[in-house]
């Protein structure tokens, strides 16, 4: 009989390449979906969201692992952040607990928590993992810490990654600031083998492409003009600039009633000097886990 793996997020950038991977690879799948879905021979929609406790309900049950990757990083205010991804965390986590065996449970947080005082999505996601934690008692958990996750689908980084294809790469912080980058196939990767581990393996788990020392911006323009065979030149946003234009975005989201990416705290996100991860621990507890995905071979499909 197949296994049945419960996923939230599932519409999401992340969420649709792990599905369609968790199907091809022969899971049957139960997703949770806002919009109402056909079922298909492997995967079941249930409507609702995680406000929903009945629909939690349903998504859970019968599952041998729940994958947690619903999240919201949009928001002009903490309690916009918190609703969903602390409080929904909170709903899912009461659904797994009530079952008579409970799901093995992963949740994908974010690099983003390492620094929760940076950002209300930041401490979401920190608030978030602690709940998960605090039911260590009553489940077996695992949390991933992915750092900026890109391939077919994102919208976030695939804006920056075709600026360098005009020869231009914005820079919001300083030239010397590390970060790391992971294709979301790597990532699914991870997913899948946590999967296949039937086992626990409590911890919180960073996860990069396993690049040296991460990239910094002058190393990313290097390897755009290798790839694009013309200059690319880093461009430094002024930090008052940008500073006061995430000011007025989130008083317009304010008063016009959007959810805006670009905040005072998500520029402290961007101005940090240091996402880069530790894979070591994943891969110890993973071992046939290692990133497969080079930027350089990505990146021109993607742009």
């Amino acid at each position: 009989m197949q296994k049945l793996v419960a996923v939230t997020g599932a519409t999401g950038f992340i969420g649709q390449r792990l599905v369609s991977s968790l199907v091809g690879a022969g899971w049957r799948v139960k997703a949770i979906t806002r919009n109402k879905k056909a079922n298909t021979d492997s995967i079941n929609w249930v409507h609702g969201d995680l406000d929903n406790l009945s629909a939690l309900t349903d998504l859970v049950e019968d599952a041998s692992a729940v994958i947690h990757c619903a999240g919201t990083v949009r928001g002009s205010s903490f309690d916009t952040f918190a609703h969903t991804n602390v409080t929904g965390t909170e709903n899912l986590l009461d659904a797994v607990i009530r079952q008579r065996h409970p799901p093995r449970f992963l949740f994908i947080s974010s690099l983003a928590a390492r620094q929760y005082e940076l950002s209300w999505y930041a401490k979401s996601k920190k608030q978030a993992e602690q709940l998960v934690i605090g039911r260590a008692q009553e489940l077996s958990w695992t949390i991933f810490r992915p750092t900026a996750v890109y391939g077919p689908g994102d919208k976030e980084l695939k804006p920056l990654f075709q600026a360098t294809r005009k020869g231009l790469l914005p820079v919001v912080g300083r030239l010397q600031n590390r970060f790391g980058l992971l294709h979301v196939d790597d990532l699914v990767f991870a997913i899948q083998a946590w999967l296949d581990l039937y086992a626990s393996c409590p911890g919180i788990y960073e996860l990069d492409d396993g690049t040296a020392g991460g990239y910094s911006f002058q190393s990313l323009a290097t390897l755009a003009q290798e790839i694009w065979g013309r200059p690319v030149r880093c461009v430094v946003v002024p930090h008052s600039l940008i500073k006061n234009i995430a000011v007025m975005n989130l008083w317009l989201a304010r008063i016009l009633h959007y959810s805006p990416m670009l905040t005072p705290g998500k520029v402290k996100e961007l101005h940090h000097h240091d996402w880069v991860c530790d894979n070591a621990p994943l891969i110890h507890v993973l071992p046939r886990w290692k990133p497969r995905v080079r930027l350089q071979d990505a990146l021109p499909k993607l742009v």
